[in-house]
């Protein structure tokens, strides 16, 4: 009889207690516990092992996660090998953050994951915003791209703009195309505008781009791509240029005058400067501008100049000044 809490040996010398149950296709015979098609730990840890792309170290994973553009489906690592206890482990020693349940990102502070945690891209204004081109200004809140009989979810501090479309899918940042394309939807001509000519002009735009754009919005839209030109210098000049060509006025952009260096519009005998820039931008600066207009007058110029807060928020009062200016 054998003594109590010892375990026998079979004929083979291994006592049952640590024999390894027999595997086929990372099944157990017989199955473990009494439960039918039951998959043994060795079993289960072989076919993640056959599935596992390999990789070299753990700090892959945060970077996978990068190459993602930063946030990342947890499924999505699996794929590239990464076992749940490495995600988790990643997690719990913060190399990365838990978005929300099977998401996993670099960083929670970024607008990309804020729409991950929303349920998909960054899209819209706030992709455009994120990717430095000019963009009018709009209200707070993430516009958030998602397929289009996707779910969303609510977050905290949750304002945002969602648009349910055919060109959103996964996570990261819209593209620049469609982004512009989701903008024309969501803010209007002007907005779509000016974008428009600061994504072309910071070379963020192909020919092909701008067919493609040209095929998904509508035909006033189209007028719009026929319109831009790529060497606007700021936005509040693409806004004053569209703004003077709805009113019928013929107007010429970045034209060179002899003595005096491009002007912003040029409308007859009448040039119109824009200034974009900061009232911090210096004496000095605003010295030269001076001289400019005076040399400008000079050769029989009129000169009018307008800042950022007339055209945006005083522009009844821009377009008087130029049509009286005109009418002299």
């Amino acid at each position: 009889m054998p003594s109590a809490g010892r375990h026998h040996s079979d004929a083979r010398g291994v006592s049952p207690r640590f024999r390894r149950p027999l595997s086929r296709g990372g099944e157990s015979f017989p199955p473990q516990g009494g439960t039918k098609g039951r998959l043994s730990a060795v079993g289960l840890r072989l076919r993640v092992a056959r599935n596992a792309k390999p990789h070299t170290s753990f700090m892959d994973i945060r970077e996978t996660v990068a190459q993602f553009g930063g946030v990342v489906r947890t499924r999505q690592l699996r794929a590239h090998g990464f076992t749940p206890y490495e995600i988790s482990r990643a997690v719990d020693d913060r190399r990365l953050s838990r978005v929300r349940l099977g998401v996993i990102a670099v960083n929670l502070d970024l607008p990309s994951t804020l729409a991950a945690a929303h349920g998909g891209q960054l899209a819209c204004v706030s992709a455009l915003k994120q990717r430095g081109v000019w963009v009018l200004p709009v209200a707070k809140g993430l516009h958030v791209g998602v397929a289009s009989h996707a779910r969303t979810f609510t977050h905290a501090d949750c304002s945002c703009t969602d648009h349910h479309d055919q060109y959103s899918r996964g996570f990261g940042i819209a593209s620049v195309r469609v982004a512009l394309v989701q903008l024309a939807a969501c803010q209007g001509d002007e907005a779509f505008f000016v974008a428009l000519e600061s994504a072309w002009n910071q070379g963020l735009l192909t020919r092909k781009d701008r067919d493609w754009i040209r095929g998904q919005v509508p035909a006033r839209i189209r007028l719009l791509v026929d319109f831009a030109r790529g060497d606007s210098e700021s936005g509040l000049e693409s806004l004053v240029r569209l703004r003077l060509f709805r009113l019928g006025l013929l107007v010429r952009a970045q034209v060179p005058v002899h003595g005096v260096g491009r002007v912003d519009f040029l409308i007859g005998r009448l040039i119109i400067k824009v200034d974009g820039r900061a009232n911090h931008d210096g004496y000095s600066r605003r010295h030269k501008d001076l001289i400019r207009d005076a040399d400008a007058t000079a050769q029989g110029f009129r000169v009018l100049r307008f800042d950022y807060a007339m055209v945006m928020y005083d522009w009844p009062r821009v377009i008087a000044a130029i049509l009286a200016a005109l009418e002299d």
